[in-house]
């Protein structure tokens, strides 16, 4: 059993948090779930590697509650700090570029994993999209690792999240179109990221293998 909780990426917490967490996974009803969520949030926005992984130790959490007493608490902490979080995104990406992009992979983790009867939870979809179409601002183009993130969160939830609301995915990609056609000064990896995105949704949320052959042998270069 020791093994699946080092999956979760548990081990960067100090002891007590190790097993808070470890007991929150398997037996929720005895922790403070709220101290959990913060938990879990407040390393997801200092640790990029746990923001990516967050979203499946709070899907087993959500689950493992669910079961054990038909509870939600824990869903409802996660998403309450998620929302305050998000009020106060320009000011995190004002004072932190990592933090910010830390929190938009975190909320796109959540948004893929955790699902209400197998539906994206219609609570994290505009919130999700607000986040995306900051990462396509001029400014933060001119950002590589706002683009990176941008190009990887669409990679992994662009179709979902096209399916809940085609409008503002096609709202974000006139702004990521004009953005490669028009926008000076960007760097050229940013330009190719772009590209490869714009034509990841063109081909159906795929890469036809020559697509992949060209960006990424460019990329390995």
């Amino acid at each position: 059993m020791e093994s699946s909780t080092e999956d979760y990426r548990i081990q960067s917490f100090d002891l007590d948090t190790q097993v808070l967490l470890k007991t929150a996974l398997k037996d929720p009803g005895s922790v403070n779930l709220e101290k959990v969520s913060n938990v879990i949030v407040d390393q997801s926005l200092k640790d990029q590697v746990f923001s990516k992984e967050a979203g499946r130790i709070c899907y087993t959490i959500v689950q493992a509650e669910a079961k054990q007493s038909n509870g939600n608490v824990f869903r409802r902490n996660l998403l309450n700090r998620l929302q305050q979080e998000f009020k106060g995104r320009e000011e995190t990406r004002g004072r932190s570029l990592q933090e910010w992009v830390c929190y938009v992979t975190f909320i796109c983790n959540i948004f893929d994993y955790l699902k209400v009867n197998n539906m994206p939870m219609v609570a994290l979809v505009h919130p999700v999209y607000d986040c995306l179409i900051r990462l396509a601002q001029a400014d933060a183009l001119m950002n590589e690792e706002e683009v990176d993130c941008l190009v990887l969160q669409l990679h992994r939830i662009g179709e979902q999240l096209e399916k809940v609301n085609s409008q503002r995915m096609d709202e974000l990609f006139f702004l990521l179109r004009d953005s490669f056609l028009l926008q000076e000064g960007l760097s050229s990896m940013a330009r190719l990221l772009l590209l490869e995105i714009l034509e990841f949704r063109a081909g159906g949320w795929m890469l036809s293998s020559t697509a992949h052959k060209y960006y990424y042998s460019e990329i390995a270069d």
